[in-house]
């Protein structure tokens, strides 16, 4: 029997149609907010910030995978937790995995030290960080999804201007902090960044609800719980943490009785990377190693904290467009607009804040720094109010600076930077200009 044009048209629809066989388009998941009170009564573990031992602090305790066991606003991992977002949703990670601790203490044991203790002096990092898997080994046992933010271990570094300075006398080969080829030996810590806001409030001088209301408006409100949960006092926030290198013995750092140089490096991608010669970024960092190296060798210790802080915390591509509008403005790249331009494009000239910066050094366990290589007094200053003594700050020397970075270096030491050398007046300053766009 011939089919008719309709039973055909149905039967191309039928056969068109998703087979019946393959699964349904799964429901998007019912979703409670972390903002949410638990509709069990549960309360997390508390935090009791400044506790002498971990178990009676109690820890940070990021989790995603069990809402009644937060007690911190946002998560682990900082700004890398949008990448687990990301390999969470294409399946390529399971959104309840846990991390296995196995094999990953740290390699050497610093502190604790009486700082630990101190709500006041460390609020940006958690000095039990790095030991959560022994601290906190029952509470894991019983499914607490509890991670470090500290890991240390050792490694070895090797620069090309440090084979250099081998192989110019100014450091020796002693086959313990120095290998031969001039690798450096050094043991390494990660630091995440672990905001205690009512002690980060302290520190800046503001009101602690001042400052969650802003982070919440600032962040798009990412963080609903910065202002909902004021139960929660601890924040992980989603930036860039930090690198300790340590040359010479870890003991040796929080030793009064011997020497200690420390620089405190902000990063710079261009410079430190790539040896971009517009500033003095990456020579003053090897400058740093080198001093760090030389007080190690005779006994003491040295100390390079790295911290992501791109462009003084205002990100590469507000450094990239200042750059821009430096050297094509009238008169070109001038030592006298220095700092203008930037607070042109950004709003201020610098959000690095350093009243945070001295946190990594009463963690581990500095109380005075013997070489401080660093011209920065902002930062000088920051240590100095933390309780530190710095006995003698290094500039960088002469030689040292890109021919491009002394518009940085006369704007800087004219601002207020330490130096050893003549500081440039206002009519100095107009007399100092660097490469323009048209000499690339």
């Amino acid at each position: 029997m011939a089919r008719s044009a309709c039973y055909n048209l149905a039967l191309n629809r039928v056969e068109t149609l998703p087979s019946m066989n393959k699964p349904k388009p799964e429901k998007p998941a019912h979703i409670v907010l972390t903002s949410h009170p638990t509709r069990n009564g549960v309360q997390p573990l508390p935090i009791r910030w400044g506790a002498t031992e971990p178990l009676e602090r109690g820890p940070v305790i990021g989790t995603l995978g069990n809402s009644d066991h937060r007690n911190v606003i946002g998560t682990h991992s900082g700004s890398y937790a949008l990448y687990r977002a990301l390999a969470v949703a294409s399946g390529s990670l399971q959104a309840d995995h846990r991390a296995d601790l196995s094999h990953t203490a740290p390699i050497v044991s610093i502190g604790p030290y009486p700082s630990w203790h101190d709500p006041a002096k460390i609020v940006s990092l958690d000095p039990f960080g790095a030991v959560v898997d022994s601290a906190y080994a029952t509470l894991y046992e019983q499914g607490y999804d509890i991670r470090p933010t500290i890991a240390i271990t050792k490694a070895q570094i090797n620069l090309p201007e440090l084979q250099e300075v081998v192989s110019s006398s100014r450091l020796v080969e002693d086959g313990t902090i120095v290998k031969a080829g001039g690798s450096l030996v050094v043991t390494k810590v990660a630091i995440d960044p672990v905001w205690y806001l009512p002690g980060i409030a302290q520190r800046l001088g503001i009101k602690e609800g001042r400052l969650r209301q802003t982070l919440f408006q600032q962040t798009g409100g990412m963080f609903p719980e910065l202002v909902t949960r004021p139960d929660l006092h601890v924040f992980l926030p989603p930036i860039g943490g930090m690198t300790v290198y340590i040359l010479g013995e870890p003991a040796a750092v929080a030793d009064p009785a011997r020497k200690l140089a420390v620089r405190v490096h902000d990063e710079c991608n261009g410079s430190d990377v790539f040896g971009s010669d517009i500033c003095t970024c990456r020579p003053y960092l090897v400058h740093g190693i080198e001093v760090c190296v030389q007080t190690a060798q005779q006994g003491g210790a040295g100390v390079i904290i790295y911290n992501r802080k791109e462009g003084r915390a205002l990100g590469e591509v507000t450094k990239f467009l200042v750059y821009n509008a430096r050297k094509r403005q009238a008169g070109g790249d001038r030592a006298d607009a220095y700092f203008t331009r930037t607070e042109c494009v950004a709003g201020v000239q610098d959000m690095r804040f350093q009243e945070l910066m001295p946190d990594v050094l009463h963690w581990l366990g500095i109380t005075r720094i013997d070489r401080f290589v660093s011209m920065s007094h902002l930062k000088s200053a920051a240590i100095a109010q933390a309780g530190i003594e710095i006995v003698e700050q290094v500039p960088i020397p002469a030689d040292y600076i890109p021919a491009d970075a002394q518009v940085e270096i006369a704007a800087k030491t004219a601002a207020g930077y330490y130096t050893e050398s003549d500081i440039p007046d206002a009519e100095g300053l107009t007399r100092v200009s660097g490469r323009g766009l048209q000499e690339y």
